[in-house]
């Protein structure tokens, strides 16, 4: 699949599609607010799980994939969101997501973004983990299985965790193993 987006002249060729299972083992250690927002939606993978726990959630995406409210572009919102934000945003932009994140929710409230365990590297990052630390990131013991346009293969060959943000937490980082 590719489509061009209005944001940046990006050609986003492929989604990466989320296993429920890893929104599940989320859901096991950590406590959201009622309301969710998942900014980058794609298929749902995310907020079916959600919304199966009970959870309210608002599904946008920049690309309308079949689920949620398409036409979206998270990252040039300005309304304050009451609620919490999960998602797994295009790791391309997942710094962009995590800062457009934490400016929309109010104090107290959490981001959770599935990233890739490398998304610790980088002089920028860092800079960003100074800012805004994030409170726990939850590793899996065994590597998640992500999918690809569509299509779950079995392939695991990227480590992944669930990083929490508590918006105005100022404390050291805890690491800890889910599954």
């Amino acid at each position: 699949m590719q489509v061009i987006t209005a944001r940046r002249n990006v050609r986003l060729k492929t989604i990466t599609l989320l296993n429920p299972k890893a929104v599940e083992l989320l859901l096991e250690v950590e406590k959201f607010n009622k309301n969710i927002w998942e900014c980058a939606c794609g298929e749902g993978h995310i907020s079916k799980v959600l919304e199966e726990a009970g959870y309210e959630v608002h599904s946008t995406d920049l690309i309308d994939r079949g689920y949620g409210t398409g036409g979206i572009d998270f990252l040039k919102e300005v309304r304050e969101w009451n609620g919490d934000i999960i998602t797994n945003p295009p790791y391309k932009y997942a710094k962009e997501f995590v800062e457009q994140a934490l400016r929309t929710v109010k104090d107290g409230a959490k981001v959770a973004m599935f990233l890739k365990l490398t998304f610790m590297e980088t002089k920028s990052r860092k800079e960003l983990f100074a800012k805004y630390p994030f409170k726990t990131l939850y590793v899996s013991s065994n590597r998640l299985e992500c999918g690809k346009n569509g299509e779950f293969t079995g392939a695991k060959a990227v480590a992944y965790g669930w990083y929490i943000w508590e918006k105005g937490y100022k404390g050291t980082p805890s690491i800890r193993w889910i599954n």
